[in-house]
């Protein structure tokens, strides 16, 4: 790797700035800030002093990095994205402390998006141009829009990665039975047809098609899905792969094993899910946070 590069025109009074880095013209970087490797900073970027910026990160131009902003490894921002440090802004009066803003690994911010103060973008997020993000954006996810709102994610069922089906964490043998006739339809599923004997049920309803469930995983229970009306998108994540499936219609299952990152969107206004859990609740089953459960998928693998 080169010492880093500065343009004759910008100004860098950073002592933290690692190879291989490049600063162009009209950039303004204050002396607290840490910039990684390998990172391209344009035309007319400032930089504040509370800003810690990683490796390979690109910044294009017309951005404003203000204090407690955190852009971890391989992050893209694009033009003109306004970054947001204080919910209540007033001429010459500053909080105790600015939020931290955190923009995970590989996640890429499109042109014109605005990102209020204290939100984390997931790893591998990508946030829309324009987009207005005033919540947490899970990992993975694709919003857009004004407020950004989940329209999919990285990896979708039109594109997947490959899983072969051993390792794929939807794979459903499909066992409700369905059944119809002039009377109408039955949809009937055996116990004994699942992976586990469920020793819970519970039913999720009336969600806003905004909002999205789930977002976790379990360390051992297992969980069988059924939307009995209307639809829902369901994200599963073992680690590896990532695959997306559309519950439409009673027929339609889905088993989450143990291990697996799930989370459920894209409902209908009349969706009712119903869920089988192999376990009784136990909050210690739970993995709330996608770092976590990928440090643990990474012990138990190692």
């Amino acid at each position: 790797m080169t010492e880093p590069f500065v343009h004759p025109q910008a100004i860098c009074e950073s002592s933290t700035v690692g190879a291989g880095s490049r600063i162009w013209a009209f950039a303004h970087v204050l002396p607290g800030a840490r910039v990684g490797t390998d990172v391209n900073i344009c035309d007319g970027v400032f930089v504040e002093n509370d800003v810690v910026v990683g490796d390979r990160v690109t910044v294009k131009g017309g951005v404003q990095l203000w204090d407690g902003i955190r852009l971890e490894d391989d992050v893209f921002v694009g033009p003109n994205v306004t970054f947001t440090n204080d919910r209540f802004p007033r001429s010459k009066k500053y909080p105790e402390s600015f939020a931290q803003t955190r923009i995970c690994q590989g996640a890429s911010i499109g042109g014109g998006a605005v990102i209020l103060p204290g939100i984390t973008v997931g790893r591998g997020a990508m946030v829309g141009a324009g987009a207005v993000v005033t919540r947490d954006v899970p990992p993975h996810a694709i919003v857009t829009g004004n407020p950004a709102r989940i329209t999919g994610y990285d990896r979708e069922a039109s594109s997947p990665a490959t899983p072969s089906p051993a390792s794929d964490p939807s794979r459903s043998d499909e066992p409700i039975r369905l059944a119809t006739d002039l009377r109408g339809s039955l949809a009937a599923l055996e116990f004994t047809d699942l992976p586990f004997t469920p020793q819970r049920l519970f039913v999720v309803y009336g969600v806003p098609s905004k909002d999205v469930r789930g977002q976790h995983a379990h360390r051992e229970c297992q969980q069988f899905l059924v939307c009995l009306a209307g639809s829902v998108t369901c994200l599963l994540d073992d680690g590896s792969h990532r695959t997306i499936k559309v519950l439409d219609s009673p027929g339609a299952s889905l088993h989450i094993p143990a291990m697996t990152w799930g989370s459920q969107y894209h409902y209908s206004s009349d969706a009712v899910l119903a869920v089988l859990a192999s376990h009784p609740y136990d909050d210690a089953d739970y993995i709330r946070d996608y770092e976590a459960f990928l440090r643990e998928k990474d012990d138990a693998q190692a």
